[in-house]
């Protein structure tokens, strides 16, 4: 006669998997982790406007987009680090960053937990954007027409960006 699984095996089964599932899945969550909320910076648009210069303003703030190949940034190859121009978050490394030809500055990945994302309907078909996890500030859009290892094209506004260098 074949055993018939009880409640209380299937029980046991699934509290099993779930264990390891969470024992697997916890420390990537974790560090993963976006800012918590008492990292968030919120400020009103005086404050911001006080804080950015109109055009990092106007991208951060409003969403805009500044005209390809306007910003030093994208021909920029020392080695560093490239912060959130509204509040100083970390985002991309000088190894992050590759030269996509379209003019504005581009990385293949991101440091894990410093962006967040949405759908974006401006141009009439949706679009990836992608804004800093502290602040919210819109940086620009991801395209899945990147090089390896992700095949991602994290496409930046350049004026949303600062630029740190690498300690010699």
């Amino acid at each position: 006669m074949p055993h018939t699984p009880t409640r209380r095996r299937w029980l046991q089964a699934a509290t099993a998997l779930g264990a390891a599932w969470a024992a697997s899945a916890l420390p990537r969550a974790l560090a993963a982790s976006p800012p918590t909320r008492a990292d968030k910076l919120v400020l009103t648009d005086a404050q911001w406007r006080q804080r950015l210069n109109p055009a990092q303003f106007r991208v951060l703030r409003e969403e805009g987009t500044e005209p390809a190949g306007t910003s030093p940034l994208d021909k920029e190859k020392r080695r560093g680090t490239y912060h959130c121009a509204g509040c100083d978050l970390a985002l991309f490394t000088s190894e992050m960053k590759f030269d996509s030809g379209t003019g504005w500055p581009s990385f293949f990945t991101s440091l894990p937990g410093t962006l967040g994302t949405k759908t974006d309907y401006k141009i009439v078909f949706p679009r990836t954007e992608y804004h800093c996890a502290r602040c919210g500030g819109h940086h620009g859009h991801v395209f899945d027409d990147g090089p390896r290892p992700t095949g991602k094209r994290y496409c930046n506004n350049g004026v949303a960006l600062r630029f740190q260098e690498a300690a010699a």
